[in-house]
This record gives structure tokens, sequence and C-alpha cells, in this order.
């Protein structure tokens, strides 16, 4: 038996009150549409076709390899998106039809699993899931009958002062004998206060039909939906601190899980430190033994082993084993440091290359550089790398050592074991072994002091002749 997936992602999602489509808003780095085709996975379909909508050309460009789409051009309802989605797929009989929403980023995926199969062990027409939640407002209530058996499911808005008080709540997710559900589909009626046909009522119709139903029962947090940016909040919350529980599992310390960031698409080694305040975004990876922390952001970025980053940004950089960056060091795209080496205090760095064991201590810019092994670059220096029209290059040799600073005007190079005087601006190439000293004659002004505090103390009395 075949099941055949359907992902509705049509709607607009007006209470996010954004431009984005509400599924493609991320939780944990990643759009919600894309953990319920995750989940979805668990069932081992053989179709999975999305239905789009709403900036629909947004949100088929999204969908990985593999996955369909339908367009639903005018939105009637969830019914009526099914339907779209069934003249899509041809036909499913003899499959289940699974329908999931794409707004619910912690569904399980052993969770859709199990509800495939209760549909498929007992025969029934229909599997849905369900949840009892202590504020059930906004959601279609699930109405059972004095056996406990589903007969039913009633939107929020059409029910009545009785089923209002029903805590038990639908899902929006179903597994559907392909048998059954075109026909039932075909007679849907939009007589209802929206003017929608409702998927739900498919259930009513199978119920007053006799057919078989089963309601799987899930937790609250797997089942909520997105539909605001408090939700949203709520969403991430939930799946930081899912992320942060399955690494500290794998034997990653993690100091304070909520005020950690972890997107579900970095990486991290046992032995990992990860102390508070910290974002890994994007394609983050750590490796054993590093420490990132406390208050550190990055984003696309490699962490070597035994690295320590903290107080610190790094975005789409690479640091080696044994680098120390920070405290209060911005690594920009491009750069590279290699092993053992340091970019230090208050240190910026862009698309430079650092060599092995080669230091940056503080209180410089390197920027378009390649660096040597095991140089020294003195507080404050700087590449002048910018004309004003194109970035030019400037190259450190080995053994080089940087005087404080020094004012590096690109395009430039210095030679292996070569040094620069501090202080100074150098402009033109340096020779193996060289020192480059650039630097004004020294002058004093005797006297300099006594005739400014004399020139004080004039203006000082004319200020109170005036007043």
């Amino acid at each position: 038996m075949a099941v055949r997936v359907v992902v509705l992602a049509a709607g607009q999602g007006s209470r996010m009150k954004s431009e984005l489509p509400k599924v493609l808003h991320e939780v944990a780095g990643r759009p919600m549409l894309h953990w319920v085709l995750d989940a979805a996975q668990s069932a081992d379909p053989t179709q999975m076709v999305v239905v789009v909508g709403h900036e629909a050309e947004q949100v088929k460009a999204s969908l990985p390899d593999g996955v369909e789409w339908c367009l639903q051009a005018e939105q009637l309802g969830t019914g009526h998106a099914a339907q779209v989605a069934l003249d899509h797929l041809g036909s499913v009989a003899g499959d289940t039809v699974l329908i999931l929403s794409g707004d619910t980023p912690h569904l399980a995926g052993a969770t859709v699993k199990e509800l495939v199969g209760v549909r498929e062990r007992t025969g029934s027409a229909a599997a849905l899931l369900t949840s009892v939640i202590e504020s059930p407002a906004g959601y279609g209530r699930v109405v059972r009958d004095g056996w406990d058996r589903v007969v039913g499911i009633v939107e929020h808005k059409d029910a009545s002062t009785s089923e209002l008080t029903i805590r038990e709540i639908n899902a929006g997710i179903y597994a559907f004998d392909g048998d059954l559900l075109p026909e039932a589909l075909s007679a849907l009626k939009n007589d209802n206060s929206q003017g929608e046909y409702y998927l739900t009522d498919v259930i009513g119709t199978f119920a007053d039909q006799d057919l078989s139903l089963n309601g799987l029962k899930a937790e609250a947090d797997q089942v909520a939906g997105v539909n605001s940016q408090d939700h949203l909040a709520h969403a991430n919350r939930a799946m930081r601190r899912r992320i942060a529980i399955e690494w500290m599992q794998r034997g990653v310390w993690i100091q304070d899980p909520s005020s950690t960031y972890i997107s579900a698409t970095s990486e991290i080694a046992p032995g990992a430190r990860i102390y508070a305040n910290v974002h890994l975004e994007g394609r983050c990876t750590v490796g054993a033994g590093a420490q990132v922390g406390p208050d550190s952001f990055l984003t696309d970025s490699v962490v070597g082993d035994g690295a320590r980053i903290w107080y610190s940004v790094v975005r789409e950089a690479k640091v080696g084993q044994g680098v120390e960056v920070g405290p209060f060091a911005s690594l920009r795209p491009g750069t590279v440091l290699h092993d053992n080496s340091k970019a230090g205090t208050f240190v910026e760095m862009k698309n430079t290359i650092v060599g092995e064991g080669s230091k940056v201590p503080h209180l410089s810019y390197m920027g378009d550089a390649i660096i040597g092994t095991s140089s020294n670059v003195g507080a404050g220096t700087i590449t002048c790398n910018y004309d004003g029209v194109d970035k030019h290059e400037t190259e450190i040799g080995d053994d080089v050592n940087i005087g404080s600073d020094t004012m590096l005007v690109a395009p430039v190079k210095l030679g292996d074991r070569s040094v620069t005087g501090a202080g100074s601006t150098i402009t033109k190439d340096v020779a193996d072994d060289a020192l480059a000293v650039e630097r004004s004659a020294q002058r004093e002004i005797p006297g300099y002091s006594a005739r400014v505090d004399a020139r004080r103390e004039e203006k000082a009395r004319r200020l109170a002749d005036e007043g």
C-alpha cells in the first residue's frame, strides 16, 4: 500500500503581518515547511506534493528536490486545497493519502508514521491526529459520541456553546483511505460562516456513513500551528531546546540551553563546549574540544578542534585547530585562520588568510591580506586596502615582525623575516630580513605649555570683564 503525501501551504497567514509566506518563516534556521516535509518522509511516501497559493513562486523555489507542487489559484478552504492536490496526484485508489499542514514544524516523524500505521492496520476510512489542550480557542473541536468514537469535527466559528467546551482539538493532519477520499471531497459544500470547503467535513461524512474512524492523540506542542509572530517565537524556543538537548545527549557541553541558538543545519563534535548567549546560524561546524562563547555569533563558519572563540562575531570564516579568537573580534567573510594562530582583542579581519602560528593580538584591521607563518602584527596595525575605487592585497611573509601602529598601504609585500618600525607608513615593498622605518623628524617647541596656559588665563579675564 503506497503513501501519497499532500502538504497544505497555500494560505496567506495574514496574522503574521509579513510579506514572507507563513510556511517560509524559519524555525531554528529552516523554513517551517521543511520541518513538515522531513516528518512526512518518515512514512516512506512514494509521492509528495505541496499545495501552493499565496506567494506561490517563493514557496515553489524553496521546495527540495523530488517534492512536487500544485497551484490553488483561489483559496477556497482546506477541502478545496485537497481537491486540487488529488487532481494533481491522479488515481489514489488503494493508497493512503496523508494530508499535513505546512505550519506545524514540531510534528514528529514517528507520529506521522504511527498515524499512517493506525489507518492501514485498522482499515479505517481515516485516522486523524488530535490533541487535548487547555485553551482550544480558534481550533476545530473533535466531536465524539457516547462510545468515544469520532463522529465529526466542528470549526471554532461554527461551534455551538456546548461544542466550544470541548478541549480535544483537530490538528489538521489526516491519513485517508484513497478509495474513499475523492468521492467525499467532491461532495463537500461551503454552507458555513466562512463560505469555504472544509476538509474537516469529510470526517463528518464518513461518520454519517458509519465508516470506521480513528483519532490518535499527540502532545500539544507537536501539533501546534504557527499563525502569528508570537507563535513563531514560541516554536523557536521549543525547537531551540529540542536541538540543544539532542546535542547534549551526544556529548556536547552547553552551559545554558535557554540562551543558546543552534541552527538545525549546524554540527557540533562531542566534547565541544558552548557557553551562554551563543548563536550558531546557517551551516556551522564546531570541532571536538572547541570552546565557543560566551556572547558569540557565528554563521556559516568552521571552528577547528580545540579552538577558542569568545565575545566575538564570526561570519563565513574558517578557524583552525587551536586558534584563539577574541575577545571582541570580528571575522568577516573569506577569513581563514590556520592552526594555532590568533585574532585577538578588538581585531577585525576581512578576506584574510593567517598562517599557522601567526598572531594579530589586538586593535588591528587586516583586510585582503595574506599572512605567512609565525608572524606577529603589532597593536594598531592597519592594512589600507581600499584606494576609493579598488581593493588591493597586502602580503606578509613568514616570521615577520610588524611594529605597533604600522600603516600598510596596499598593494604592498613584506618579505620573510622583515621588520617594520612602530608608527611607520609602509608604501613600498620590504625585502627579506630588512627593517623598514618611515617617520618624520621629531621636533620640540620649548615653553609650549606655558604659552597655552597664558592664553587660557587671558581668555578667562576677558570673559570676566564682559560679564
